[in-house]
């Protein structure tokens, strides 16, 4: 064998082994550290704020005032802010409707979800601030749950766990929802060790005293959630708080959405780099397996797949034929697929590729402020 196709094969191996990494490898190292407990306490009580931001959900809005309607007949001193960001659809009437139930403001136009959530936090009131999206209703129970973690000293923020809804709907659906169950299942796993890494923005709450100065571009959610962390307070992930949120079925609106986020994503990295660097090693490992190493999946995809591909060159080109007309076709056929394991691959290499498209537009200085909900949830 020659000392090139040695390398074209190691370079692959290693490409496939970079991409797998941070879904099948990461998860069964998380699985050799440690348990660190949580102090939890049934009934433990603090005041509470619940925060959200909206942009045209009329659609979303009937279950969304339902839910809080539950959760105010189970705790009635909960205090509930929105703010709207310029909705030009029922999204702010249907709101302001209920002053009983909720508190909205309204933006003066587009202006993201970071400037609203800040305007929420600086009228919060509630020991404990609890953030939550437009389209996600919380279960009853949630939040008598949720304050059992806050009597631990050391838990200063929480993320609560997302069921998604909708997952035989597409194959787009589907694998967001594999994907999701994964992200879940890895949360768990890191907060069971230590600290997560970031929560997502559907449902997660942080004790109000530590909620963070931050400019209007960044990834409001991971930049809350890690002030916890860098504040030398655990954040961890409950089980038994719980929301419900439908998944994006279309494959065009979902590469858009994690363009956008992974774009925002990168840009709240740079922005967080110095606080990041000062993290335990524990910590950093986890961080950069979980986000770092995703975010370049792409590229590892490709190396690979142009190490691969002169591998096959070296060996026959008539094995590199018959890898591109394979490829190819392959890729046609997933492309038209809507459901199937096929389908499911592509949805997959599309994510990766959507997640290098937004890394990208960051490093070239894009931001992202402002967002439209997603049509086909």
């Amino acid at each position: 064998m020659s000392l090139v196709l040695e390398i074209t094969i190691t370079i692959t191996l290693v490409c496939v082994i970079l991409v797998i990494y941070p879904y099948g490898i990461y998860p069964l190292l998380l699985r050799l550290l440690k348990t660190q407990a949580v102090a939890a306490q049934q009934g433990y009580k603090l005041s509470t704020t619940l925060v959200f931001c909206a942009y045209n959900e009329a659609k979303a809005m009937p279950d969304k005032i339902a839910n809080i309607a539950s959760l105010k007949d189970r705790h009635p001193d909960l205090e509930v802010l929105v703010f709207d960001d310029g909705s030009d659809d029922s999204t702010y009437l249907q709101l302001a409707a209920h002053p009983e139930l909720l508190t909205v403001i309204r933006g003066d136009g587009r202006n993201g979800k970071a400037h609203g959530m800040k305007l929420l936090a600086a009228r919060a009131q509630g020991e404990i601030m609890i953030f939550t999206d437009a389209n996600v209703t919380i279960k009853e129970d949630a939040i008598d749950h949720l304050m059992a973690y806050y009597a631990d000293p050391k838990v200063g923020g929480v993320c609560g766990s997302l069921l998604y809804l909708g997952e035989d709907s597409s194959a787009t659906a589907a694998v967001g929802s594999l994907y999701w169950r994964l992200e879940e299942y890895l949360k768990k796993e890191e907060s069971r060790t230590g600290n997560v890494m970031g929560a997502d923005g559907s449902i997660f709450s942080l004790r109000r005293k530590l909620y963070p100065s931050f400019p209007d571009t960044v990834l409001d959610d991971l930049t809350v959630s890690m002030a916890a962390v860098f504040s030398g307070y655990r954040l961890i992930k409950a089980e038994d708080v719980i929301g419900y949120e439908s998944l994006v079925t279309r494959r065009g609106e979902e590469f858009s959405r994690k363009a956008r986020i992974a774009a925002r994503a990168f840009h709240t990295h740079l922005f967080l780099a110095p606080q990041l660097a000062r993290m335990t090693g524990l910590d950093k490992f986890k961080y950069r397996s979980r986000k770092m190493v995703r975010w370049l999946g792409g590229i590892f995809l490709t190396v690979g797949a142009i190490a691969a591909a002169i591998a096959a060159a070296l060996i026959s080109p008539l094995l590199l034929m018959i890898g591109l007309v394979a490829t190819l076709a392959l890729v046609f056929i997933g492309l038209r697929a809507q459901k199937g394991p096929l389908a499911s691959v592509m949805e997959i290499v599309i994510a990766l590729y959507a997640t290098v498209l937004g890394v990208f537009r960051a490093l070239q200085g894009q931001t992202f402020a402002v967002w439209n909900p997603a049509k086909s949830r």
